[in-house]
Parts: C-alpha cells; sequence; structure tokens
C-alpha cells in the first residue's frame, strides 16, 4: 500500500473510462491527489474503434484507455483495479471499498461507472453487440452505410432511430416487433423516407460465418439484412451508491435510468460529483470525457474553497499551530526555539 492509499485522497473517482480518466488527468493537473478505481468493463468493449473522436476516429477502445492511464500516471494519478462494493460517508470525506478488502479515503467523489446495456431477449442480438448490431448512428451509422438495416421496434425511439439511419443508407427496414401500433403522422414519415415495416415479433438473427445476413420473423420468415439496430434500456451503474443516499431515477427520455446532476455535475448527495454515461445516457466518448474534465474542475474550485476557508480559521486562531509557527519564524528567524 503506498502512504497515498494510507493518509487518503483528495478525490477518488470510480469508474475507469474516458469520463474517470479524463476528470483524473484534470485533477492531478491541479496538483490534487487522485485514484481511479476501474472495475475494467468499460461500455464500448466490444467495438472495433471510438468514433467521432477528434484527431483519433477509429481508435481501438482498450487503447485509448490506455493511453488515458499512462498520462495520467506521469502526473502522480493513481489507477487501480477493483470493482467497488461499498462507498460510506464519514467525518471527513468519504470511505471506498472494493470487493476484495481495499479501502481508499478521499475528500470528495467523482462517480464515472457508465451504464450497462440491456438487450430484448433474441438469439444473437447479444453476440453481435457493437458489431453489427448497434445502436448509434453517430457511433457506428458510416460503418454500415448503403448496407442492409434492420431497426427493432422495442421502445418509443424506435421510429426516429429509422429515420436518422435512414440519412446513412436507403435500405432501412423496421421491425415493428412489439412497438405499439404506428401513429398515422409515423406510418406517413416512414413511407415519405422508403421505410418499410414488417409486421411480426422477431424470433432471431440470422449469422453465417460470423456475419449477419437477416432477421428471422416467429413466423419463420427471414428478412435479408446486413445490419442491425436497436435501442437498448440504458442501467446506470450506481448500486454501491445507495448507502449515500443515491438512487437512479428514470431519463427523461424514456431509455433508462441516470443520476440526476446539476449544471456543475454535483449530484444531490453533498461532496459527490457525476459525470459521463451515469448520468448522460446520450453521451459518446468525446462528450463523456468532456463532462469528466469539467466535473473534475468543479471539484477542485470546491476543494479550494474548503482549504481557504480552513486556512481563515487558523489564520484567526493566535494559538494554532499555524500562527505559531508564523511568529515563531518572524521572532526567533535562524535563532528560534534555542537554536
Amino acid at each position: 500500500m503506498t502512504e497515498q492509499q494510507k493518509n487518503g485522497y483528495d478525490v477518488v473517482i470510480i469508474g475507469g473510462g474516458a469520463a474517470g480518466l479524463s476528470g483524473a488527468l484534470m485533477l492531478a493537473r491541479a496538483r490534487r491527489s487522485v485514484v481511479v478505481l476501474d472495475a475494467g468493463e468499460p461500455r464500448n468493449a466490444p467495438a472495433s474503434g471510438v468514433h467521432g473522436l477528434f484527431a483519433l476516429d477509429g481508435i481501438p477502445p482498450s487503447e485509448l484507455l490506455e493511453r488515458g492511464r499512462v498520462q495520467l500516471r506521469e502526473y502522480s494519478g493513481d489507477v487501480v483495479h477493483g470493482r467497488v462494493d461499498a462507498a460510506t460517508r464519514v467525518a471527513d470525506g468519504f470511505v471506498v471499498t472494493t470487493t476484495d478488502g481495499r479501502a481508499f479515503r478521499a475528500r470528495r467523489l467523482l462517480v464515472t461507472t457508465g451504464l450497462v446495456d440491456e438487450l430484448p431477449d433474441i438469439p444473437g442480438l447479444r453476440a453481435r453487440w457493437g458489431r453489427d448490431v448497434v445502436h448509434c448512428p453517430y457511433c457506428h451509422g458510416w460503418e454500415v452505410r448503403d448496407q442492409a438495416i434492420g431497426v427493432l421496434g422495442v421502445g418509443p425511439m424506435a421510429v426516429h432511430q429509422a429515420l436518422l439511419f435512414r440519412q446513412w443508407s436507403p435500405d432501412v427496414t423496421l421491425f415493428a416487433h412489439t412497438m405499439p401500433a404506428l401513429a398515422v403522422a409515423d406510418a406517413e414519415q416512414l413511407a415519405a423516407r422508403g421505410i418499410r415495416v414488417v409486421d411480426g415479433e422477431v424470433a432471431s438473427l440470422e449469422v453465417v460465418d460470423d456475419r449477419l445476413t437477416g432477421v428471422r420473423l416467429s413466423d419463420g420468415t427471414v428478412v435479408p439484412r446486413a445490419a442491425v439496430t436497436v435501442m437498448s434500456w440504458m442501467r446506470a451503474r450506481t448500486d454501491f451508491l445507495a448507502a449515500l443516499g443515491l438512487q437512479p431515477v428514470a431519463h427523461p427520455s424514456g431509455l433508462g435510468e441516470h443520476i440526476p446532476v446539476d449544471a456543475t455535475g454535483r449530484t444531490e448527495a453533498p461532496g459527490i460529483w457525476a459525470a459521463g454515461n451515469v448520468t448522460d445516457l446520450s453521451a459518446q466518448v468525446s462528450g463523456a470525457a468532456a463532462a469528466g474534465a469539467f466535473a473534475a474542475a468543479q471539484i477542485n474550485a470546491d476543494l479550494v474553497a474548503e482549504d481557504t476557508r480552513q486556512a481563515v480559521a487558523a489564520w484567526r486562531d493566535p494559538f494554532s499551530a499555524e500562527n505559531e509557527s508564523r511568529v515563531s519564524e518572524l521572532v526567533g528567524n535562524d535563532h528560534r526555539h534555542g537554536l
């Protein structure tokens, strides 16, 4: 155990993805002691590359995170592999414990644990996730451009998703699956854009030679498709926050649950900030990284304010250790304390 782990950190960051590492870098450059606790389960792990990231488009997710860890360590920030089991409030901040029994003290917490994509129980869907089963046109649209795309109707955003993916391909089919009957206006928009609607529940995906080839309906019909897009139910990773009074709530989009924050990234619980997908379900890597850095700056400002309050209190106390030392320095110069 390092001395810093024994004495505690200014900030413990829970989650080692883009938001967490970006926030940690900002804090370390602000000369704050910081540790990132990383369970090693990034949401984008199945993807071959991170897209839409300025100057780094297409970089493998694992390489991006490793670069971030290397840079953080150059500023004396710590990265510890471990899954958080609990976080509790103590007199001077927080204690975060991992499942293997390690404990980390912190003055502030930044939660960047991301989310879990919960998919419909359709055979083949999970295995293709992040490859030719995707959800975000801005993340994957270019990679499936001009292909035969199927949109799985499982939620309130299915029509919107179909219209979006139409920007990347003229061959888009919406599988009604379990979605409610289309409103007249929605049906008109789909028809106007040449998007075919197929009724009936989807039973499975057809895969040949590790490549998606079609969508099989419950009646046995197979509709050829090269890619499928589906909106997941997005659940924030927040179980350990319950003891601190933080519970996930329904996101306004209706697509999952998140931890609400204010404009600075601060949660309702004093001393705790959150950034990235744990609070913003739609944040891409660039947005999550920006949010992590911004929240970190707010945390540093909060710590500066606390440090200043403590310094003022010590200054006003004539018998404080700080003032005793200051007076000794001024009066005794090089001969203080009998030297």
